[in-house]
């Protein structure tokens, strides 16, 4: 061979195969020569597709690697916008701590701008506006003074009663607050870079265990809050599900996320899989369909349907016919797409049961026809451990195999969604957090980031500024007006 790549290297093996097939049609290899010569191909075969899948990169277009972001959902029902990653139109109501100073300033004509004529009592044909809009940052500072009497009856002292809000010598008003709080959660600012803005518009410094403790004000106002969306998540027919590493006081944890509807919820647990899900408690007590990218954590769980993330399957696809060029992992991923489109555009978002039966037995020729086309694996020798060793395309293709109903779970249930991609937007936010701000120093704070967070993305679904969102949390606005 002059050079050597994936096309020239399969061709060679092709004819050395085919020349060898001539050979013993016609009877010129002995019986232990074909044994060995085809127990070599089949190793050489093998080893050619593991080393195809080698020398092929893996990116987040071809394989599980997260991706900097994710298309457009298709709902799988009449949702309201759950798909869209910036949320619905935000309601037109705005922070309790803002206000509007407009005035209006009249510039009088009093000569003839062409002649210098005397226009002072010549009435007016209209006005032209011109706006400009700034914002002033304005301290409201309220001082409150008790008086101080003495009975001259009983030589006693007597203090004024202050206002309940006022339970120290110095306090801050619900919109600082807020305000901090929206920096350092939603727009993922540092703690130090949040002091600076403080000290530049304010002229304060709030020290860090003040910041932090509303941190944690906002995190315990929540709790009820969290109860009640989790009671909201077990009612759904389907639930989104994923993890991504965080960092606490340097050492890896695992940010575990649960979304459906309306409602996003995230938990921190220093392990991955069952151990977690299990102290979690959502998933155990769930009886939908559990939408994820076959982690075998999940699958472990029964009791519930499992769908299993299309986005995933087609990236791992594309990778094995970038690697090997096989035929029917082409097909497969043409199948799954078009399936998906068909899904998109119907009014029921599901297939018929005669169009779900066709799928399906289109689906199995494919992998009838992988099974032919991908090489076979060599049998166990006695006495060795460990699990025989397969390509990448072996692995996928017994996947595809085994979850089959899985697979095509989307095309069958209305409420399943081709992909996972709701979990894996829901989470990009705490990679981003992690990235900009740095890992939490104590894990208490970081299990009140992923309370305020799930607030934040429920509310931002819902429509509602974070200002306004914590607002409502703080002043107990969000259970007297019965949200969720």
């Amino acid at each position: 061979m002059a050079s050597v790549n994936r096309a020239s290297l399969r061709a060679e093996f092709a004819a050395l195969k085919g020349q060898f097939a001539q050979h013993c049609a016609a009877g010129q290899v002995s019986a232990e020569l074909r044994a060995l010569v085809e127990t070599l191909l089949m190793l050489f075969e093998l080893l050619m597709a593991v080393f195809m899948e080698k020398t092929t990169p893996k990116t987040s277009r071809n394989s599980g690697l997260p991706p900097s972001q994710t298309s457009k959902d298709d709902p799988p029902r009449d949702t309201k916008a759950v798909t869209r990653a910036k949320g619905p139109d935000q309601t037109p109501r705005h922070s309790e701590n803002t206000r509007t100073i407009e005035t209006v300033t009249y510039v009088p004509v009093e000569r003839c701008a062409h002649c210098g004529g005397d226009l002072r009592d010549t009435p007016c044909l209209g006005h032209e506006r011109r706006t400009l809009i700034d914002l002033i940052f304005e301290q409201v500072v309220q001082h409150v003074e008790a008086e101080i009497k003495g009975c001259p009856r009983c030589q006693g002292q007597t203090k004024g009663r202050f206002p309940a809000a006022l339970a120290g010598p110095l306090q801050y008003g619900a919109g600082i607050r807020a305000y901090v709080l929206n920096l350092l959660v939603a727009q993922m600012v540092s703690l130090q870079r949040v002091q600076q803005l403080l000290k530049t518009t304010l002229d304060r410094l709030l020290a860090e265990a003040t910041l932090l403790g509303y941190v944690m004000q906002l995190h315990v106002a929540l709790a009820r809050w969290e109860q009640e969306a989790i009671e909201v998540l077990l009612k759904q027919p389907a639930l989104h599900a994923d993890e991504t590493s965080l960092r606490v006081n340097r050492v890896n944890h695992w940010l575990h996320v649960y979304a459906a509807g309306e409602v996003t919820l995230k938990f921190l647990h220093p392990k991955r899989g069952r151990e977690a899900i299990q102290a979690i408690n959502l998933i155990p007590r769930y009886g939908g369909v559990v939408i994820h990218d076959c982690w075998a954590s999940y699958l472990s769980y029964d009791h519930c349907d499992h769908g299993l993330c299309g986005a995933h399957l087609l990236r791992e696809l594309t990778f094995v016919v970038e690697a090997n060029g096989y035929r029917w992992a082409a097909n497969m991923k043409r199948l799954l797409l078009d399936t998906a489109s068909r899904v998109a555009v119907t009014e029921q978002k599901c297939l018929s049961t005669a169009e779900y039966k066709r799928l399906r037995k289109h689906y199995r020729h494919l992998l009838t026809r992988g099974a032919k086309e991908l090489p076979p694996i060599p049998p166990r020798q006695d006495g060795k451990p460990g699990r025989v060793a397969k390509s990448d395309a072996h692995n996928l293709w017994e996947r595809l195999k085994r979850y089959q109903d899985a697979v095509l779970l989307f095309a069958k249930s209305p409420d399943v969604a081709f992909t996972n991609n709701r979990a894996e937007r829901d989470l990009r936010m705490s990679k981003v957090k992690q990235k900009v701000s740095g890992c939490f120093r104590a894990r208490q704070y970081a299990e009140a980031y992923c309370r305020i967070s799930s607030y934040l993305q429920t509310m931002a679904y819902r429509g509602y500024n974070p200002l306004v969102a914590i607002q409502m949390a703080l002043s107990g606005e969000l259970y007297a007006e019965g949200r969720e």
